[in-house]
């Protein structure tokens, strides 16, 4: 549903879309007839009650973390770009999930069912909950890139950003797609995503060269990596 007008702006009709859920601050401009108003994705409002302190911190890094946005109902045209960033517009498919970097996703068709998780381990089970939260925290201190990514799935579409373009890695086969966290946009289709050190005695020693962590994609679907490690 969103259209590209070039390689970094995507427009959409809204009543068309039956709704749009779009990044503060990414629509250039619309026609129309058009409302917008605040939104939450669920999961990503620090609401992680009956845990006790590491819930509610857990919550917290959520909600911290999680870019804002605004929902357009009505009826016209919106554009949706972000400071000049690469975008690409994914397709939703039945069955099909995408998960993607907060700061990553330009903007959705309200209708796909949100959620929040953890990047640690997305799709292998133990993602969500107070493990899945602390496990996140854990990754994005060794990476330096968000803690988080947003789970969309259902019928609709997403746009997504990044820095330099877009790479589309094929997952499939006994071998895992292998990339560098900072550079990972997104996952789609049914690809399980687990974080692994690669750190040996020598990079502990400063004597090594390599990422010392790294992104293992299995299953059977596409991953996206942006062409440069620059955080958005």
């Amino acid at each position: 549903m969103f259209e590209k007008v070039n390689s970094k702006v995507v427009k959409v009709d809204v009543a068309q879309a039956g709704g749009v859920v779009g990044r503060t601050g990414a629509m250039l401009f619309y026609t129309g007839q058009v409302q917008f108003s605040p939104h939450q994705i669920p999961g990503a409002g620090g609401g992680m009650g009956g845990g006790g302190g590491l819930m509610r911190m857990a919550g917290a890094m959520i909600a911290g973390e999680h870019e804002r946005t605004m929902l357009a109902r009505g009826n016209g045209s919106v554009h949706y770009g972000f400071a000049g960033l690469e975008v690409h517009v994914v397709q939703m498919q039945p069955g099909a999930v995408l998960r993607v970097e907060a700061s990553r996703l330009l903007a959705n068709t309200a209708g796909l069912q949100a959620s929040v998780v953890s990047v640690a381990s997305s799709g292998g089970g133990g993602g969500g909950g107070l493990m899945g939260a602390l496990r996140g925290a854990a990754a994005g201190v060794a990476t330096g890139q968000g803690m988080f990514t947003t789970q969309l799935s259902g019928q609709g579409s997403a746009a997504l950003l990044a820095h330099g373009g877009f790479l589309e890695l094929q997952v499939g086969g006994p071998n895992p797609v292998v990339v560098d966290p900072q550079a990972f946009v997104a996952a789609y289709g049914n690809v399980q995503t687990e974080l692994k050190a690669a750190m040996s005695w020598r990079d502990a020693v400063g004597r090594g060269s390599g990422e010392a962590m790294q992104l293992h994609c299995h299953g059977q679907g596409v991953v996206y990596v942006q062409a440069s490690e620059e955080k958005l």
